[in-house]
């Protein structure tokens, strides 16, 4: 789960973790309000959507009066922007941060990611704050610094004064660096997050550490032990499929292609998108069902997979272990009449009741192609959605 820039320095700053000050805003008037009551300029506008990449793309403005910060709020709500991680499409912007401008010494980088191969949290630094941290890596990959956390230990002052002096900054800074990362580390434990990134973390003229941005990204298995932060969801960031998908326990992700994918199990769901890649087609999502599926389920996932109009065509690929073969065919059935069903369906059943299964489908008077194996349904789906397309 992701959820804004605001509110991440919110909950940032009850670990200790200093941010500048700022609001939230829906409005234009409620921005100039926003900004009298920071003092005096400058001041920041800024886009909240849940992608990087805003500065770059006009979602970050700096101006020099509360009528300035009327004016460029006006212009950006209501706005489509477009950054290297929305896509063409966009996103709207619903709100903004209005926050007081900073004197800026330097612009550093700092994260907490969870490093799978070490099996640890992974405290990253870089002295190349304020640029896509994926570039860094890409350029000049010296430059990112990075201490493993041991999960019984914590994280060390000494890891801190590692990170500090790998980046050349001056033995002052140690103090103060120490605490904040002592405080991101503890807000990453406490919430269940599975990335806390500071982009820039910026010393200022003064000599202090500020985080200028902030990205918390939250374990979803986790939410339901942290109801504080699973309010903090966005719903009109997220793909609405996605919504409809989490009422009803359905593992879903919308992706670019034109073949719907209705499968049960993420290993098979993952094999069964590799298969109609190697057939020349491209899948338009992952969907797993479950194992302990009912007709009413199958149902709500074939109508999610039908709501995408990229999708030209669908194969459902199920094999029935806990999940009966004649259960899908009845929530295949179920859909397909409810929907008044427009685009051409794959089936290939295997396992308990299959034969049971492609009876009640064979005789459903719909329009489906059934498939004997995978590679012969993924070679079906994958033509007939060129030729739909």
């Amino acid at each position: 789960m992701k959820i804004h820039e605001y509110q991440a320095k919110e909950l940032l700053k009850r670990f200790g973790v200093p941010t500048p000050s700022g609001k939230m805003v829906t409005s234009a008037e409620d921005a100039m309000e926003a900004a009298k009551g920071l003092g005096n300029p400058p001041y920041v506008v800024k886009a909240q959507i849940h992608a990087g990449g805003r500065g770059k793309a006009g979602g970050v403005k700096v101006v020099q009066s509360v009528e300035e910060v009327k004016q460029k709020a006006s212009e950006m709500l209501g706005m489509i922007l477009r950054t290297h991680q929305t896509g063409p499409e966009g996103q709207e912007v619903r709100r903004l941060l209005i926050e007081e401008g900073v004197q800026i010494e330097k612009e550093l980088y700092m994260g907490l990611v969870l490093d799978r191969a070490k099996k640890r949290v992974v405290l990253m630094a870089s002295s190349e704050g304020g640029m896509d941290i994926e570039e860094v890596a890409a350029k000049s990959p010296e430059k990112i610094h990075k201490v493993a956390i041991d999960p019984v230990a914590g994280l060390q002052a000494y890891q801190v004064r590692q990170l500090i002096f790998g980046m050349g900054l001056p033995a002052t800074l140690v103090g103060k660096a120490t605490k904040m990362c002592m405080a991101l580390y503890k807000a990453y434990l406490a919430t269940d997050a599975s990335i806390v990134e500071i982009n820039p973390l910026i010393i200022t003229k003064g000599g202090d550490l500020l985080a200028l941005d902030a990205k918390m990204n939250f374990d979803d298995n986790a939410l339901f032990r942290h109801d504080d932060v699973n309010a903090l969801r966005d719903l009109d960031e997220e793909d609405p499929k996605e919504i409809e998908a989490k009422k009803y326990d359905l593992s879903y992700i919308a992706l670019d292609g034109s073949v719907g994918c209705m499968v049960n199990g993420a290993g098979l769901a993952m094999a069964t998108m590799d298969i109609i890649k190697s057939c020349g087609g491209s899948p338009a999502n992952f969907l797993d069902v479950g194992g302990g599926a009912d007709a009413e389920k199958v149902a709500a996932a074939f109508s999610i997979i039908l709501q995408d109009p990229a999708v030209k065509a669908v194969l459902v690929n199920i094999f029935g272990g806990i999940m009966k073969c004649d259960v899908i065919a009845e929530g295949v059935i179920t859909a397909a009449k409810q929907l008044h069903l427009k685009v051409p369906v794959v089936v290939r059943l295997e396992g308990t009741n299959v034969e049971i299964g492609k009876k009640m489908l064979n005789e459903s008077g719909l329009a489906l192609t059934s498939a004997d194996d995978m590679l012969d349904a993924a070679q079906k789906v994958v033509q007939l959605a060129a030729q739909a397309g």
